[in-house]
């Protein structure tokens, strides 16, 4: 078994076998000897060596930790600085533009100039812009001033609340219905 950890071991599936190891060797075999590695060692010396492994098993766990806690810290804090000092380099760069002596004390190097666009690369951007426009159905302020509606003429519909229908009243009711049967109020004109 390797003591090193790998992906199928953890840091403490690790120290767990080296744990047993001693346990195992200091129970099993206090004074014992042995040839590994054509090397031969005592109990003791395996036991030592064991406990070094462990000791440094754990100086690597603590300072991960350590490391974790650090970069925390170090987020948090650029989190909070990273835009003071973003303006910070451009306001060093805008009032040290044309000193680039004075920039390298900054450790800042100049803005680098636009390089010349060639007519070529002026008719691309200009027929590509002219596409987008055209795609997107933009027009410019007097193209829009040139637009106006096709209007034939104009039909107005007033629009009336209906009236409201009334009850009709006793009178009335009598007066259109007759005897004869008609329902005009007028016996057989």
């Amino acid at each position: 078994m390797s003591t090193t950890t790998t992906k199928a071991t953890s840091k403490a599936a690790t120290l767990a076998q080296l744990q047993a190891y001693i346990t195992g060797l200091q129970k099993q075999l206090p004074n014992g000897s042995f040839t590994l590695v054509s090397t031969a060692y005592t109990t003791a010396a395996i036991v030592t060596a064991l406990q070094g492994l462990i000791t440094a098993l754990t100086a690597v766990d603590t300072a991960q930790a350590g490391a974790k806690a650090a970069l925390v810290a170090w987020e948090t804090e650029d989190a909070k600085w990273a835009p003071v000092i973003l303006a910070l380099k451009r306001t060093l760069l805008s009032m040290y533009a044309n000193a680039p002596d004075t920039l390298a004390v900054f450790g800042l190097k100049p803005r680098k100039a636009p390089a010349p666009r060639t007519a070529a690369q002026k008719a691309a951007t200009a027929a590509k812009a002219k596409a987008t426009r055209q795609a997107r159905g933009t027009t410019g302020k007097k193209q829009k001033l040139a637009v106006t509606g096709n209007v034939t003429g104009v039909t107005i519909t007033p629009i009336t609340a209906p009236a409201p229908v009334a009850a009709p009243t006793a009178a009335a009711q009598a007066a259109t219905t007759a005897p004869g049967g008609s329902t005009t109020g007028h016996a057989g004109q």
